[in-house]
């Protein structure tokens, strides 16, 4: 059981100074400072606090505090809800202050886990914990080779377990590093989906009835696969059974039926969002985004892979409908030349992915300048550590635009306490410092991943010819 209880150092040495009220040599703020008191003494009105709070931080400068060194990096992957999790923890000098780091990349967990351990681990030890940038830098050239997404997932549970280490040193929730809350909480919607309307519906009124006010609504799985009727591979013994079928017509025929079935039962007021998760190509996209312009939808997401980014200008001059891009992107030469020619309107990256918090603070940035709005990626394969970093992000940039948001079950919850929540369609970080989440190392042993399982999510999804579908 790692304990994220912080003991911060204080400067306890007395400094014995002869102090003469016949010379007069040492002023008020030099004993007090020669003392170590500092910001303590404010307390009991000494000094101004202004004058503690510079005393304290002098004293500490001049005495040369050690730096919080790294001690250790360690990955740890479990399964608690069907879908494997991996975070990082980062222990330090000071015993007791640990940080906490998503790496989380459930199609591929072994790989992460190598990473983490065999090459941040030795990398990072007897570092500077504090020089978060510095550490980002220079891991992410260590290997030489990067922008993919194990080792930009390594790399970000070693760079948001820095954070959460920050943040506890400074007694502050991260979002307060940041400048505070520019929300009182943040927005989110929920998915809802059936295998016809009729259970679209009734899904989408479960979720209003939770106090969603955003919805995103898909008929039956990414493409509406169960719609597809002619899967001609098989037959030919083209690919192996299991492989999935997906045609696009009935998918883009069904998607816009589904969008003006909700919209005549629920009327205008709820905002509906919609993955297309990339299963069409890209003139068939921009059909669809314009069949569905009359229904206004807050944003359609992921039209064409990323490998088609450059159809973006063609999409945006066709329609109006909001585009949200980019869960699958790992490096900036994907996601900057999208935001600064204004082809989105949302910016839709996972975190880890990216690299981590660091990353991601840097594309809200550029975003804002471009009038471009964040949604994180905030998936049911994300940690709630992840999820915690999605939050805090959210809460302290201007432009944030809305969250993706999947609960916790309990054995989550039991794994990790101080969990995010939602209540009324709005998540709430647990705001002690740090991300505000906890890790329960026995808790977590207890849900293993399953090393001999297969990855079926994942398994191909073929044309009636058998070609392959993206993502």
């Amino acid at each position: 059981m790692l304990n994220s209880s912080i003991s911060t150092p204080l400067t306890n040495a007395a400094i014995r100074l002869e102090y003469s009220a016949q010379t007069g040599l040492h002023s008020r703020r030099d004993w007090i400072k020669g003392l170590g008191l500092g910001a303590t003494a404010g307390a009991f009105g000494m000094l101004s606090r202004a004058e503690a709070f510079a005393a304290d931080v002098t004293a500490k400068a001049e005495k040369g505090s050690a730096p919080l060194r790294i001690t250790q990096v360690r990955a740890f992957a479990m399964r608690p809800a069907r879908v494997n999790l991996i975070v990082v923890t980062v222990d330090t000098s000071e015993p007791g202050l640990f940080g906490l780091g998503c790496a989380t990349y459930t199609q591929r967990p072994a790989p992460v886990l190598a990473a983490v351990n065999e090459y941040l681990d030795p990398f990072a030890r007897n570092r500077d914990a504090d020089n978060i940038e510095d550490l980002w830098q220079n891991a992410y050239t260590s290997s030489y080779w990067r922008n993919g997404p194990v080792l930009n997932n390594a790399l970000s549970g070693l760079d948001m377990a820095l954070w959460d280490i920050k943040g506890k040193r400074a007694g502050m929730p991260v979002y307060q590093l940041l400048g505070g809350k520019c929300r009182f909480a943040v927005d989110c919607y929920s998915h809802a989906s059936g295998r016809d309307l009729e259970e679209v519906e009734d899904s989408v009124r479960s979720k209003l009835e939770e106090g969603f006010r955003h919805v995103r609504i898909q008929m039956g799985n990414y493409g509406s696969e169960h719609l597809s009727k002619q899967a001609d591979f098989r037959d030919a013994g083209f690919g192996l059974p299991q492989d999935r079928l997906m045609d696009e017509l009935p998918y883009i025929k069904a998607t816009i039926k589904m969008f003006e079935h909700v919209r005549n039962v629920f009327g205008d007021g709820l905002e509906l969002l919609h993955d297309v998760h990339e299963r069409v190509e890209p003139r068939d996209a921009i059909r669809l985004l314009k069949e569905l312009e009359r229904y206004r939808p807050f944003f359609i997401e992921d039209p064409v892979a990323p490998e088609a980014n450059d159809y973006f200008r063609q999409i945006r001059a066709a329609t109006t409908v909001p585009i949200a891009m980019g869960e699958l992107f790992n490096s900036p030469h994907e996601w900057v030349p999208l935001i600064k020619d204004r082809l989105v309107d949302f910016i839709r990256v996972h975190l880890s992915q990216t690299g981590g918090f660091s990353v991601a603070r840097k594309i809200a940035t550029l975003a804002e300048f471009f009038n471009v709005r964040s949604a994180w990626h905030g998936p049911g394969d994300l940690s709630p550590v992840g999820h915690a970093a999605n939050l805090h992000l959210d809460l302290a940039i201007p432009n944030f635009g809305i969250q993706e948001f999947s609960a916790f079950n309990e054995a989550t919850q039991e794994i990790f306490p101080g969990c995010p929540t939602v209540k009324n369609g709005y998540a709430y970080v647990n705001a002690t410092p740090g991300w505000g989440v906890d890790f329960n190392e026995g808790a977590a042993k207890k849900y293993p991943i399953d090393k001999a399982e297969r990855p079926h999510y994942w398994e191909p999804v073929r044309r009636r010819d058998g070609t392959a579908v993206r993502p």
